[in-house]
């Protein structure tokens, strides 16, 4: 089973669609009865959140597998949520296990991320400046996965998902305070390990 919103992944709707279109609760009842376009709906507007919590740990790539296994996991376990107005939170925490467990099974496997770039990068035959562009961001990206769980996430969910403070606490079960404080630390660090990486 393949879960795709109209737009695409990771095809975010505004909050203005949000508020217009039925609530999380109202779409999970439906999708609880069997509703296939209740949970495509749940999913279009969910699954960016969830891409962007997998991508502190793991590449694009997989990133986009942990979201079609999150959305498949919820699915067949919709009976299990207990209060539909914590749809968000619950999708949020099978993310963050199946990301922790696509990075587990990443480093049995001896999978690097530098590796993959360079090799993709030398069999799709790209030009230079390209290839300079995406690794620097796969690196960047690297060094996300490589802060406190903490930090990465609240980074990826500021900057990534462009979710604000209150929103990050609301889906991390944190403070806004807390998150704030995250987000402080967790840039500070950020530079400094990057800043570092570009001087080796």
């Amino acid at each position: 089973m393949r879960f795709r919103s109209e737009h695409g992944l990771p095809g975010t709707k505004s909050a203005s669609e949000e508020a217009e279109g039925p609530s999380d609760a109202a779409l999970l009842e439906a999708a609880r009865r069997g509703d296939a376009r209740a949970f495509t709906a749940l999913y279009g507007r969910h699954a960016p959140l969830v891409h962007a919590l997998a991508l502190g740990w793991v590449d694009r790539h997989a990133a986009e597998d942990v979201v079609q296994e999150v959305f498949v996991q919820a699915w067949r376990k919709l009976g299990e949520l207990r209060g539909a107005e914590r749809f968000r939170a619950w999708i949020a925490a099978i993310a963050r296990n199946r990301a922790r467990s696509a990075r587990r099974s990443d480093e049995r496997r001896g999978r690097r991320l530098a590796q993959e770039i360079a090799v993709d990068g030398l069999a799709a035959g790209r030009e230079a400046a390209c290839d300079a562009a995406r690794l620097e961001q796969e690196e960047l990206l690297a060094e996300l996965r490589a802060l406190p769980e903490a930090y990465r996430e609240t980074i990826a969910l500021r900057y990534v998902e462009g979710l604000s403070a209150e929103e990050i606490a609301a889906v991390t079960e944190l403070t806004p305070g807390s998150v704030r404080v995250n987000l402080c630390r967790g840039l500070k660090l950020l530079r400094e390990r990057w800043s570092g990486e570009a001087h080796r």
